[in-house]
């Protein structure tokens, strides 16, 4: 079992509004044989850390999955809890978007950049 952060992402007001509207996450089971469960966590940051995204996903071997959820935030960050005999081959990134669905390259997090 690994738990990976994102740590946490300060998306203040710029210009009128937040650089990050939306935050996709991005999950691959890359081993052949194995599944794994990925305990996906969004907190919301205000000076408090409240939860936000509660979500279990199992993958399959070879399997990719992909959710986006709500980041118009002033911060926020994603905890990623993986566990099953694939979790060590499961890589995880998150993408922060503006409101275009643009990728924002600061808060674009990929998979050896999570913090253990």
């Amino acid at each position: 079992m690994a738990v990976l952060s994102t740590g946490p992402i300060e998306n203040n007001l710029s210009g009128g509004s937040r650089p990050t509207q939306q935050v996709t996450i991005k999950m691959v089971n890359t081993d052949s044989i194995n599944t794994s469960n990925v305990l996906i966590e969004g907190y919301f940051l205000n000076g408090t850390r409240t939860l936000y995204v509660l979500q279990s996903v199992n993958l399959t071997p070879g399997q990719v999955f992909s959710q986006t959820y709500y980041a118009n935030l002033d911060g926020y960050e994603y905890v990623f809890t993986t566990s099953g005999g694939a979790a060590a081959l499961t890589e995880i990134s998150a993408w922060g978007k503006d409101s275009a669905g643009q990728i924002v390259t600061a808060h674009r997090i990929v998979s050896n950049e999570l913090a253990l």
